[in-house]
């Protein structure tokens, strides 16, 4: 197996620009975590910054060709747009980009892998049992969404030979380490060892009042049903999904049809990413212009989609609520979600680093997560209980009466058997609950399914069920380490 060099860590605390001098130099002892209190302050860091939202909701089957004029704000952002609209490889760095989100990423893992040396160093491990369990769990989720967008989705009957990512388990001691990218396979292996090792450790008390900033049992769970729907263990989602929500469902979910629909633009996209939501599980902040520049960006949610998909029909009649939130004119039409706001280098500084508030699971997932493992288990009753509890809160004027779904109105709507129909439903419910935020494209790669794209030119391009083009291509450093780019 080929190596790679990577510059993982050192993205931390070098800007990729240090020396091994400096890595052979002791720091100040006062900056090294000693205590769980400081080991839970470093892990803050174990989550991305950096947002996948752009490529991932342009290359997916939410975005159409608005046409000339709606460029974007920012000189390098729009580039994102484009080129993951037409499936061509991002040229960009910046912000939003596959690569800078790549970096980001590895980042994380860095700080979670910093945390557990220091951990394992420790003569009283027992102090830090939860923070190992965060750091496990956190080590787990960033490999995940890289071995997402990088590599080939997940088919276990390929996934023994499909290169996976480097799955990076210590620091860095050296300027440049050298990495095995081996299989998807193994890299699911370790996201497992790590998720399942990590995830009882957890306690959420550690957190106080910053629970939705970090990987609670609640959101340790949440990301499970995410991880075992791609790997089709079905009954595991069910059972991570009855831990991750639990209580009255629908009381956990956004009330699109009530509360939401009142709200103007700068009151929703706050209560969007407020941690007192409800049906918020876990929050990230991400260095990010996607919040300024989506609804204004040329390739993105147009007449068609909106006609379509939030606008059109529904399974059991009446509209959707979400339709009713969309701002803008047509080539402006959005969902106001994210909260942006800004972080300056000091007190004095004019201008700031743009971030963007993003919930990185929700609810909603969870729920219609559930629902497509139930369906596919043939639990059709189970699976209709969730997708009923999503229609009261995204139904105007929802009537359980009228409005409820049954197994008859899905077949009658979607076609196909009773569990091909619900799971239709659950990906329908799901891609209009997640608009702007990129999930649709995870349910695209993980079900192999096409999407076609064409521009106001007439020009007309398809990524088939197995395109390459799926995988995002890797950043050039790589192949200048000895390791072949994703294949095209």
């Amino acid at each position: 197996m080929k190596k790679i060099v990577f510059y993982i860590v050192l993205a931390t605390t070098l800007g990729f620009t240090g020396c091994k001098k400096f890595l052979e130099k002791e720091p100040d002892n006062r900056t090294t975590p000693t205590t769980p209190e400081q080991i839970t302050q470093l892990l803050v860091t174990a989550y991305p910054k950096t947002s996948y939202l752009n490529f991932a909701e342009s290359m997916s089957d939410n975005a159409e060709d608005k046409g000339s004029g709606y460029a974007g704000l920012d000189p390098e952002s729009p580039l994102v747009n484009q080129q993951s609209f037409l499936f061509q490889d991002v040229q960009s760095k910046d912000l939003d980009s596959p690569e800078f989100y790549f970096h980001g990423c590895y980042k994380a893992i860095a700080a979670a892998n910093q945390a557990l040396e220091i951990i394992e160093s420790s003569s009283n491990q027992s102090d830090f049992t939860a923070q190992k369990g965060e750091a496990l769990v956190a080590r787990a989720y960033a490999h995940f969404m890289l071995v997402t967008f990088f590599s080939r989705a997940y088919d276990a009957a390929t996934a023994a030979t499909d290169p996976g990512i480097p799955y990076v388990l210590t620091p860095e001691k050296v300027v440049f380490g050298k990495y095995e990218r081996k299989t998807v396979q193994y890299v699911y292996d370790m996201v497992e060892k790590d998720l399942t090792a990590g995830l009882p450790l957890i306690q959420d008390k550690i957190y106080g009042e910053a629970q939705k900033f970090h990987f609670t049992q609640k959101a340790a769970r949440a990301f499970a049903t995410r991880f075992y729907l791609f790997k089709k263990d079905y009954a595991k989602v069910v059972t991570n999904a009855g831990l991750a929500v639990t209580g009255d469902v629908a009381s956990n979910l956004r009330p699109w049809n009530t509360r939401y629909t009142n709200l103007q633009v700068l009151e929703l996209q706050t209560a969007y990413t407020r941690s007192d939501e409800p049906a918020n599980i876990l929050l990230q902040e991400t260095e990010s212009v996607w919040g300024r520049s989506y609804a204004s960006y040329r390739y993105g949610m147009y007449f068609d989609i909106f006609n379509n998909l939030l606008g059109g029909p529904t399974p059991v009649g009446g509209d959707f609520a979400v339709g009713f939130n969309v701002y803008g004119s047509p080539e402006f039409y959005n969902v106001p979600k994210f909260d942006e706001f800004f972080k300056y280098a000091s007190a004095t500084a004019t201008f700031g680093d743009p971030y963007n508030m993003v919930p990185l699971f929700a609810a909603e997932e969870v729920i219609l997560n559930r629902a497509e493992a139930n369906a596919r288990l043939g639990n059709t009753n189970a699976a209709l209980v969730d997708l009923n509890a999503w229609l009261s809160q995204n139904i105007i004027n929802y009537n359980a009466t009228t409005h409820n779904l049954t197994t008859a109105k899905a077949i009658s709507f979607y076609g196909g058997t009773a569990s091909a129909a619900l799971v239709s439903a659950v990906l329908h419910f799901k891609r209009i609950s997640y608009i702007h935020e990129g999930l649709r494209w995870l349910d695209i790669l993980r079900l192999k399914l096409p999407v076609t794209h064409r521009t106001s030119s007439g020009q007309t391009i398809t990524l088939s069920a197995d395109d390459k083009r799926k995988l995002l291509q890797l950043p050039a450093e790589v192949k200048q380490s000895g390791i072949d780019l994703n294949p095209r």
